[in-house]
């Protein structure tokens, strides 16, 4: 079995995201990738307010429900305190004995490689997969063992949505419909939930469809 560990803050999780898990999925040939949520971000922790575990994973779970060969992951959150992808890479190891793991990371979270907590843990029990925007290739060093994969880049940003949600900006095709349904329910991002047609940006009842974007340690 191939599964990809596609680890993230998800706050929210945007079709970036979404673009980027599908992709690596068809280009590895994956069987499974992991959406995983960080119980605490450590190198976001401080920066900014981060929305509760078990609402991101709500997202999550929303963003995927239909998505074939994606799932969320709970593990991190199930562990408690900071989230170290060596740690789950071995419960996942653990968990399904035989399998290939592949960490999947954005081209800034593998330029800082080498500060993860852990680091040589993660080569050592995945294939490290670099998602790289078109034209603009990331460097590692030659003693990390590293797959590239090019996927279509969309300036996404989960700072920007957040702040969409505030101030009443449209969020068409930025993220999708059942998540923005999540943030309505739980009163996610401020006033999100006071008017159930702004946070969509268009009038209700509507329709309307659903890159890395998460630095890991």
């Amino acid at each position: 079995m191939r599964i990809g560990l596609f680890g993230g803050t998800f706050d929210p999780p945007h079709v970036g995201h979404l673009v980027t898990a599908v992709n690596v999925r068809h280009a590895l040939d994956l069987d499974l990738v992991i959406m995983m949520v960080a119980n605490v971000p450590w190198q976001k922790e401080g920066s900014r307010p981060i929305t509760p575990a078990e609402d991101r994973l709500a997202m999550v779970d929303a963003a995927v429900d239909e998505v074939a060969q994606l799932v969320p992951g709970r593990i991190e959150i199930d562990h408690g305190g900071h989230s170290f992808t060596a740690d789950t890479l071995r419960t996942l190891a653990a968990k399904h004995p035989g399998a290939q793991l592949f960490t999947i990371v954005g081209d800034d979270a593998a330029a800082g490689l080498l500060t993860w907590t852990r680091h040589d843990e993660v080569v050592a029990l995945s294939q490290l997969v670099v998602v790289d925007r078109p034209g603009d290739p990331v460097e590692l060093s030659a003693d990390i063992d590293w797959i590239r994969v090019e996927v279509p880049h969309l300036e996404v940003s989960s700072t920007d949505l957040r702040a969409r949600f505030r101030d009443g900006r449209p969020l068409d095709y930025l993220v999708t419909e059942p998540v923005l349904d999540v943030i309505c329910e739980r009163g996610l991002y401020g006033d999100a939930d006071t008017d159930p047609s702004f946070d969509m940006g268009f009038e209700a009842g509507a329709e309307s469809i659903g890159q890395p974007g998460a630095t890991r340690a």
